[in-house]
């Protein structure tokens, strides 16, 4: 035992405590760096005692630092087995690591069970897909009188009764695209490896058939021409001059020259290229004022937040990174990508277009940069039906951003209040990808997240009153997405029948887990069946990132582009059945709504969507059988209206917005 005397007096001593006392004291303060220092020290002077393993192991799950949690819960269970609140807590964090079997066994090795121990099992059995056994235990865990298990298993109630579909047939041809997204992993678990790279698709040469822009990464990124031919190649001649480390990219016309633009978002980095109209690009970051500092930008998105005509620009921070002082994470066998929660968060940005092709930042009078957060994917909607476009923003571990336009340059952060801030349990989850879309036909736009496995991907409905409701278990989403990690998504029409569907890119962090499994995932299509989603898989597993879209060929329906970490990115050829459609080429923010014999659909222009990417596109609308838009009601960004009739199906209409009457 270590002694320290202090001398508080004449004739006056004080016998500190020992390491392993010192710890929980630490423990007790949340002073989570020296009860880990003190804890490791009892476990060097005691190396055959379990409550020094147990309490550094707490001390670690109380960060939610669950991987490093196991190897100390593990010996402490093993130097005590009769101690059941070690080996219960072995359990739990074995089912936190996805170590589904392992945690089934050690908690049916407990020597006692108690209630919370019960609810784990039938938590790990409904995990296992063992469900009625499952049910077994959450009636023994209330019983037991576990009050948690009353509630849990209302929640495995309604999670059993959700839809569950037959999957969809769908028929997509995957053709590999000239192109290879690289993150240049060295081991070093460096955390931007983890997050590259987005992607776009808009008509760069005004030809008439969009084009493809892949942000490379740690490789140059690529400009791909549609050929025509069903075939891409990388334009010559148009190559954009930016460094590495490109992340996302947000397309769009800011200057208003007929030319679409691209912005980038990247690692300590940001860029504006200006489409010059003959092909080629200018980077006119400076001039334009957005050079932005030295800090880490995934997503961006293009919006009139003002309505003046004039494209403003909002841009998506991360985390405060740094690679000389990326710390350890993981066990001494396996190193793992640091948890998001070990980085500070940044605050976003907006800026204010001055049609001169310059910008402001008005970050800081707008109200935006009050907020910091760890910003993934962003969506642009009118939530409230207001005319003004609002913002919501998939935080990565904290709570989520909704920013509603107040008007006059202003916004308010409304997460919490509209019920969009956490998932139905009340837990900031790792959102990443997002859709602010009209999913059941209502005229309310809706949000749709992905996220990481276990977390599910979170639907929240519109309901037309200010607030959003959590219909992930009701539409069926939870269960098909529970086992997936969604990045980049689009909710759009893939089969033309007059509902919009979802795809989603999978792929887990990192191609192997601490678990043993595979992080290689299958993208996903979620098939709008009006009350539920059917899900299917496209084939082919793969670190799966950015998702785009567009229709490549102009048959009607809508292909996907897929990115992949360290492989060929992938083009989705869309050949399923397809009913009738019709398009409208109409300026960013511009809401249109159509009426046919099925009834009404609301979509809007942006060009934003999931994580990271940009698809630059005529507003499509499937029709189903429908051969006539009965009526069709377009309403500009500047609250101009104009409705047409009887408009012919299969035909892309050209809406600019008009000019305003002269006074």
């Amino acid at each position: 035992m270590i002694f320290r005397i202090a001398i508080l007096g004449p004739f006056l001593f004080q016998l500190s405590l020992n390491p392993f006392d010192e710890g929980r004291q630490a423990f007790r303060a949340r002073n989570w760096p020296a009860a880990e220092r003190f804890f490791n020290q009892a476990i060097k002077t005691t190396p055959h005692s379990a409550p020094p393993y147990k309490w550094l192991a707490m001390t670690y799950a109380a960060q939610e630092k669950y991987l490093l949690a196991e190897e100390p819960f593990r010996n402490a269970c093993r130097l005590a087995p009769k101690d059941t609140q070690a080996c219960y807590y072995l359990a739990r964090t074995l089912f936190l690591n996805n170590k589904f079997s392992e945690s089934l066994q050690t908690y049916q090795r407990l020597p006692s069970k108690d209630g919370p121990a019960l609810l784990g099992m039938a938590l790990t059995l409904e995990a296992l897909a063992r469900v009625k056994e499952a049910d077994v235990f959450f009636r023994k865990a209330m019983a037991a009188g576990d009050k948690q298990a009353s509630i849990d298993y209302q929640k495995f109630l309604r999670r059993q009764s959700a839809p569950n579909p037959r999957p969809p047939e769908l028929r997509f041809e995957p053709v590999d695209l000239p192109a290879t997204v690289r993150n240049g992993a060295t081991g070093a678990m460096h955390l931007p490896e983890t997050m590259f790279a987005g992607a776009a698709v808009f008509d760069y040469d005004n030809d008439g058939w969009p084009d493809i822009f892949l942000a490379n990464g740690t490789a140059p990124s690529a400009l791909l021409h549609n050929n025509r031919d069903g075939s891409f190649s990388v334009a010559t001649g148009a190559e954009l001059a930016a460094p590495r480390n490109v992340m996302g990219v947000a397309a769009a016309d800011f200057d208003r020259d007929g030319f679409i633009d691209l912005f980038l978002t990247g690692l300590h980095a940001q860029y504006l290229f200006r489409n010059r109209g003959d092909g080629s690009f200018v980077d006119v970051t400076t001039e334009a004022g957005l050079e932005g500092g030295d800090l880490w930008t995934v997503s961006a998105a293009w919006l009139d937040y003002d309505n003046d005509g004039l494209l403003d620009l909002f841009v998506v921070r991360y985390v405060q990174w740094d690679p000389k002082t990326e710390p350890y994470c993981g066990t001494p066998a396996f190193r793992q990508y640091c948890d998001p929660r070990l980085y500070r968060p940044l605050p976003n940005a907006l800026y204010h277009n001055l049609g001169n092709g310059r910008f402001r930042d008005v970050s800081e009078s707008s109200g935006i940069a009050a907020h910091k957060g760890k910003g993934m994917g962003v969506a642009i909607g009118d939530y409230g039906n207001d005319g003004l476009l609002d913002i919501f923003v998939a935080n990565d571990t904290e709570p989520n951003f909704l920013f509603r336009n107040l008007g006059g340059g202003r916004f308010e952060e409304c997460a919490l209040d509209t019920g969009v801030a956490f998932n139905e349990n009340g837990k900031a989850i790792s959102s990443m990808g997002a859709e602010f879309r009209d999913l059941d036909n209502d005229g309310f736009e809706d949000l749709f997240i992905t996220a990481l496995t276990n977390e599910t991907f979170p639907f929240f409905r519109n309901t037309g009153k200010s607030a959003f409701t959590d219909r992930t278990i009701a539409s069926g989403i939870y269960r098909e997405s529970l086992a997936n990690s969604g990045w980049s998504s689009a909710a759009i029409d893939l089969d033309n029948d007059g509902w919009k569907d979802l795809a989603v890119a999978n792929g887990h962090i990192n191609a192997r887990l601490s678990n043993g499994a595979s992080g290689l995932e299958q993208s996903q299509i979620y098939i709008n069946r009006r009350t539920h989603f059917a899900a299917a898989t496209l084939p082919g597993a793969a670190l799966h990132r950015g998702l785009a879209y567009g229709d490549f060929d102009r048959d009607g329906r809508l292909d996907l582009v897929i990115t992949r970490l360290n492989q060929p990115a992938r083009l989705w050829w869309n050949r399923n059945p397809s009913g009738n459609w019709i398009a409208f080429d109409v300026p960013i923010g511009t809401l249109v709504r159509i009426e046919t014999p099925q009834g009404s659909q609301w979509n809007r222009m942006v060009t934003t969507n999931g994580y990271a990417a940009s698809s630059a596109v005529p507003l499509h609308f499937g029709l189903g059988t429908a051969s006539t838009v009965t009526r069709a009601e377009i309403r500009w960004p500047s609250g101009m209206v104009r409705t047409l009739t009887n408009l012919p199906a299969n035909r892309v209409q050209k809406l600019p917005e008009p000019a305003p009457p002269a006074r």
